[in-house]
């Protein structure tokens, strides 16, 4: 009697295509080849894709190194709206920044290369104002909710760019030494929105 195979069973089965993968062997061909050398088509065919179907995920090869950017900017609308009602704006903002940028150790150096063609790659920059700008909205609406104001506002507009301030000083820091602990960073830096910088203590030695 002949059972009917099962359709994942199969023998040559590609793999499943999503975002994260293809963004992943893309920014395996950046670390290796280079971003100026490496093409979409190149991408695909590491990938097992055709260059249409690349196209379906992505924009160009510039939003290859952001992965699945809309679902991170879910998951960090969802970390605000969670916060308590009794907890501090600040406070809250800060540990949504802090779950958001927590990530397990095995995937740290996969991160650290992502990011560091983020951060270095200039070709990258133009795309990835785009991209600071929707997380930094992001931080924006959140503000405004909280305070019954529009996110377009000054004061909405000037702490999504603190944080995000925040956000990419730790990052720069965190790409210099892999010794350094990124959620440390990021704690460290947030402590200034805290104090503020009329509080900051004078320096301790003559700078000339």
């Amino acid at each position: 009697m002949r059972t009917r195979r099962n359709p994942s069973s199969r023998i040559g089965r590609r793999p499943t295509t999503t975002r994260d993968r293809i963004a992943a062997v893309g920014i395996d061909l950046f670390a290796t080849r280079g971003f100026d050398d490496t093409s979409v088509d190149d991408i695909a065919e590491a990938a097992g894709i055709a260059r249409r179907t690349f196209f379906r995920y992505f924009p160009s090869k510039n939003a290859v190194p952001w992965g699945d950017f809309d679902a991170h900017l879910s998951e960090m609308r969802t970390l605000l709206e969670e916060m308590p009602d009794d907890m501090s704006m600040l406070d809250s903002l800060v540990s949504a920044v802090l779950a958001f940028n927590t990530f397990p150790p095995e995937v740290a150096a996969g991160h650290r290369r992502r990011m560091k063609l983020i951060f270095e790659v200039p070709a990258l920059q133009a795309y990835s104002v785009v991209m600071y700008d929707g997380w930094r909205k992001v931080i924006a609406e959140y503000v405004a909710a909280r305070l019954g104001l529009d996110p377009g506002d000054q004061l909405p507009r000037t702490i999504g760019y603190l944080m995000l301030g925040v956000a990419i000083a730790a990052y720069e820091t965190w790409l210099t030494d892999e010794s350094l602990d990124l959620i440390d960073l990021l704690s460290n830096g947030s402590r200034v929105l805290h104090t503020g910088i009329a509080e900051l203590p004078p320096p301790t030695t003559d700078r000339g």
